[in-house]
């Protein structure tokens, strides 16, 4: 990584992730979790007051060694055992059918391979096992999804890979997933930056 993918964006990670309208987003969707949890992307740990006594385990995955400090940081003040890895959601080093939960907050945006990540998050997942998400992404509005469109290059060469036109419910359900409840709407600021979906799906 260079200089702006190790020490700048993880400052705008900190910054974006922590906030409160963000945070509310979170605490939609973390209580759902049980069991076993693999946390794709976990940043510097913003998810880990928010899951519930009936979660067993947390096994966080961050590629980026300041947030992943960060992560470690919050996982000694957790109510769980936590581990944080360092690897990429598209090779997971996580035995396959281990994980009850799978969590996502905030970056299924930014994984290179939508495909590998996927394939990798069924590989995870116990039969019967949940996935429960919230992302930003492709909004609606199609005036809002031609700004999309024309601001998302540069904006995943200045936001970490970041990307503005991902429709996560149809990956998820392009990618064997079937949505169990999603709800969506923008949350205040640029529209689009802002579109949120958010909910949770299980393996077909």
């Amino acid at each position: 990584m260079g200089f702006w993918e190790e020490r700048v964006v993880p400052q705008m990670v900190r910054w974006a992730c922590g906030h409160e309208n963000v945070d509310r987003q979170r605490a939609k969707v973390v209580p759902r979790a049980r069991g076993r949890v693999l946390e794709i992307g976990m940043g510097s740990g913003l998810n880990l007051p928010h899951y519930g006594a009936a979660v067993s385990e947390v096994i966080g995955v961050e590629p980026s060694t300041r947030l992943r400090s960060d992560a470690l940081a919050a996982a000694g003040r957790a109510a769980m055992p936590v581990r944080v890895l360092d690897a990429v959601a598209e090779r997971l080093p996580v035995e396959g059918a281990s994980i009850d939960s799978v969590v996502v907050t905030y970056a299924l945006c930014t994984v290179d391979d939508v495909a590998a990540t996927m394939a990798e998050l069924r590989r995870v997942l116990v039969p019967g096992g949940v996935l429960h998400f919230v992302e930003h992404g492709l909004a609606p509005d199609e005036a809002v999804r031609r700004r999309q469109r024309l601001f998302d290059p540069v904006w995943r060469r200045f936001a970490g890979g970041c990307h503005l036109t991902r429709d996560v419910p149809t990956v998820l359900e392009e990618s064997g997933f079937e949505l169990d409840d999603v709800d969506s709407m923008y949350l205040p600021g640029p529209r689009a930056l802002n579109w949120n979906t958010w909910g949770s799906a299980h393996l077909r």
